[in-house]
């Protein structure tokens, strides 16, 4: 279909979806919502009726952006959780990894090391990662909010700065195609210092599990942890009781190693690497020309088989009980497939048909500003614009062509800081949009309330982004002097932290009397 230019109209679907979201606590209702208003728009735009075209419009995208093999993928993720903790497998991994993981800050830490080690595609470390984790964390009544955000943020930021890596390979394509770059894979290794919204996030995890602080909607999360209430959106119950005290730690772990190895390979397959001929092709250049969906539907089918081949002949289940678990697991994930749908869906209907990225962009193209703001101002707009879309890659494949001849012109040595910039602010934005993937992934992953994980996560993103803000006003002053930037941007993070923390638990502590005396 025919894209129509709406301008300051294409921004109404992501603010009233995700404004709906945060008011009304349903998520599906608001995606709805946030569609019907882009196809309404979209419809009188260019003169179709009113009624027929909205809902038509509408339809046609839901076919057009949906990804099978991703809804396939979460799928069979849902399934192999299930039919490994029918199996005890779950159980079995409980109690070993409580016998070496002794404190609840170990728990943590180990969590954020998984997602970092994890670092080839944020969409496998987000249901990954939360699967093998919760039987531990759960065991020191960590909230699945606190859970979701780890992941959530040791997936997209660590894939950012990942030189091996789905997202690496994107972007190194995209810089290579602004015709300015020979090398895009180089100057993607250029940007890594200066990602400060990837690096702060870390460093940001950690201070939350070193120190052992929370402020904002987390501090309740935790509260209501610490009383039982885990914040999950189901419960294992049902399988646990259902489940065998004859698994082992392998009957866990095998088969989650094994969806690792066959994604892994399934992706350097559908990259060429093992495609005969004579030229030679590097893994990253395998990785970067791979489909991922496609690969880890191939990863995630491959593990299934090797738990039933792992479970059935030992007597764990029965082959019967086997196909009923798979079929449980994937019930568990159909309100994360519906949510992921929608939001390709409102992603295509601003992206696609009310072109919201090109009207941002040409806003940063008209802009006026400082050349020292510049790096900032970036990262502004590509936030904003990955938040409003809910994808990062969407948002730098725009932004990348506009912003390299634009700080060349303007500031040729603000170049690479800014295209630093660029990757920052689509992370940023994907990282805490209620309708980005990574954002739905990360909550499915950890069975957390979808909307409990943004309201939560999204006082710690804000206060990273602040000071990324900061850093890049930083690098504009000091003509991109990265050990100075990286010190101003961390001493910021570090002050921030502590301020919020202190305020946070005054306004708490200040209500406590009238708490009590309700």
């Amino acid at each position: 279909m025919e894209p129509y230019y709406a301008g300051w109209l294409s921004l109404v679907p992501p603010i009233l979806a995700i404004t709906l979201a945060l008011i009304s606590k349903e998520v599906v209702f608001s995606l709805l919502t946030g569609i019907l208003s882009g196809t309404f728009i979209y419809s009188i735009g260019i003169g179709l009726n009113p009624a027929a075209g909205t809902v038509g419009t509408a339809l046609d995208l839901m076919a057009d952006s949906a990804d099978l093999y991703i809804i396939f993928f979460v799928s069979l993720l849902g399934a192999l959780v299930y039919v490994i903790s029918m199996a005890g497998g779950s159980k079995a991994y409980g109690k070993w990894a409580s016998s070496k993981i002794k404190s609840r800050k170990l728990a943590l830490a180990a969590t954020a090391l998984l997602g970092i080690i994890i670092f080839i595609d944020d969409y496998f470390n987000c249901l990954t990662v939360g699967t093998v984790m919760k039987p531990l964390t759960d065991k020191y009544k960590v909230s699945r909010a606190k859970l979701a955000y780890i992941i959530d943020c040791t997936a997209a930021p660590v894939c950012i700065i990942s030189p091996i890596s789905s997202w690496a390979a994107a972007v190194g394509s995209n810089l290579e195609a602004t015709g300015f770059y020979a090398n895009g894979f180089k100057v993607f290794l250029s940007t890594i210092p200066m990602n400060l919204y990837a690096i702060l996030s870390i460093i940001m995890i950690f201070m939350i599990i070193v120190s052992g602080k929370d402020y904002g909607p987390m501090t309740s999360a935790e509260s209501m942890a610490e009383k039982g209430f885990l914040g999950a959106v189901r419960q294992d119950n049902e399988m646990l009781d259902s489940s065998t005290d004859r698994g082992t730690v392998g009957d866990m772990l095998l088969p989650i190693v094994m969806l690792i190895v066959f994604s892994v390979l399934a992706m350097l397959y559908t990259g060429g690497f093992f495609t005969t001929g004579p030229s030679y092709m590097s893994f990253g250049t395998a990785f970067g020309s791979c489909e991922t969906s496609k690969s880890l539907a191939w990863g995630g089918l491959g593990a299934l088989f090797i738990a039933m081949i792992m479970f059935v002949p030992r007597n764990l289940m029965t082959f019967r009980q086997f196909m009923n678990g798979v079929t449980e697991g994937i019930k568990t994930m159909i309100p994360a497939c519906c949510i992921l749908f929608l939001a390709w869906t409102i992603g295509a209907v601003c992206r696609d048909i009310l072109q919201t990225p090109e009207f941002v962009s040409s806003l940063l193209a008209q802009a006026n500003i400082p050349k020292f703001l510049l790096p900032a101002m970036v990262f502004v707009i590509a936030a904003f614009l990955s938040f409003s879309t809910g994808t990062a890659w969407g948002t730098f494949s725009i932004l990348i062509p506009i912003i390299a001849p634009v700080a060349n012109i303007l500031a040729p040595e603000l170049l690479t800081v800014s295209l630093s910039a660029t990757l920052a602010g689509s992370v940023f934005g994907d990282n805490c949009s209620p309708i980005s993937d990574t954002t739905i992934l990360s909550s499915a992953g950890t069975e957390c309330n979808h909307i409990d994980h943004v309201t939560t996560q999204l006082p710690y993103a804000l206060t990273v982004a602040a000071c990324c803000f900061a850093g890049y006003i930083t690098a504009g002053l000091s003509g991109s002097n990265m050990i100075f930037t990286l010190a101003v941007s961390v001493a910021c993070l570090a002050a921030a932290f502590f301020t919020l923390y202190r305020i946070d638990s005054k306004r708490k502590l200040a209500r406590r009397p009238a708490d009590i005396v309700e």
